[in-house]
């Protein structure tokens, strides 16, 4: 929202600045646990899930496969026929999760889903 500035000498307008606000605290960081819970929408039906890349899942073999969950924007690796997190997520708002190699194990949203999600996940992303 804009802020406007008006700098009066006897009532008349001198001049006119317009400020754009910004606020003091940055955007919090997209966690696994939120790409986790959006997942999970989509495997149980409560989000609509698409391809969001030119290849379907059995095409591309191995490579970053590109879906959409209601605006957020995900890529899951696929990694030789096996569902994988090494890509990241950007939510309808522009929070970002990203993949790090470096995070303790658990903290993938993939990991975090229990056996049955993940199966149901990967039919899912193939049948797109």
């Amino acid at each position: 929202m804009p802020v406007y500035l008006w700098q009066n000498d006897q009532s008349r307008l001198v001049s006119f600045m317009t400020l754009i606000y910004c606020p003091d605290e940055p955007t919090p960081a997209l966690t696994a646990r939120e790409v986790c819970q959006v997942l999970r929408d989509a495997i149980f039906g409560r989000r609509t899930m698409i391809r969001a890349c030119a290849q379907t899942w059995d095409e591309l073999y191995a490579g970053m496969f590109m879906i959409d969950v209601e605006g957020w924007s995900m890529t899951i690796f696929n990694d030789r026929e096996e569902l994988d997190y090494r890509g990241g997520c950007v939510s309808p708002d522009g929070r970002r999760w990203s993949f790090d190699s470096g995070d303790r194990f658990g903290t993938d949203p993939i990991a975090m889903l229990s056996t049955w999600e993940h199966q149901n996940l990967y039919r899912t992303v193939k049948a797109l």
